[in-house]
């Protein structure tokens, strides 16, 4: 059996935050839809901050939080215990998305296929950084671009 194709799907600004007080730093609707577009229909994998986040599971996903400290989570995600427990109850699934947050990104992103960064061109202020990836990627196509971000595909080199 074919392992599933890994992706992380991520924001982040030109000062490598992606994330401040567990939420994003900026309000970009057209990142939201593209975040909605390239990971709908696949299962989202994410760490239990992340999950907080989020206003209850991402419809029409499979949503897996990795977490070593929760024992019960809200209606809608599957709790698993590791980043291994994730791919391994995922198996037999074509895409899976990687959702955040740094630590999960830090595990995953050496696994990972692609990368699909919304790079927002602007510095916000946070307190959560995206790990360096680009060494072992390379930029393939920009699939959109306007004022605030573009959204930028990388393959695994």
């Amino acid at each position: 059996m074919n392992r599933p194709h890994l992706k992380a799907v991520v924001a982040m600004a030109s000062n490598r935050i992606i994330g401040k007080d567990g939420d994003l730093p900026w309000c970009l609707s057209e990142d939201l839809k593209w975040f909605k577009k390239m990971t709908v229909g696949h299962p989202v994998v994410m760490g239990r901050k992340t999950m907080e986040s989020l206003r209850g599971p991402l419809p029409k996903r499979r949503n897996l939080v990795i977490s070593r400290k929760a024992t019960e989570l809200p209606e809608g995600f599957e709790l698993v215990g590791s980043c291994g427990e994730a791919l391994e109850r995922l198996e037999g699934e074509e895409q899976i998305s990687i959702i955040g947050g740094a630590q999960i990104y830090a595990e995953m992103l050496p696994l990972c296929d692609e990368v699909l960064l919304s790079y927002v061109f602007h510095p916000y202020e946070g307190d959560t950084e995206l790990p360096p990836f680009e060494e072992d990627f390379e930029v393939s196509e920009i699939l959109y671009r306007d004022d605030d971000f573009e959204l930028r595909r990388y393959l695994r080199k």
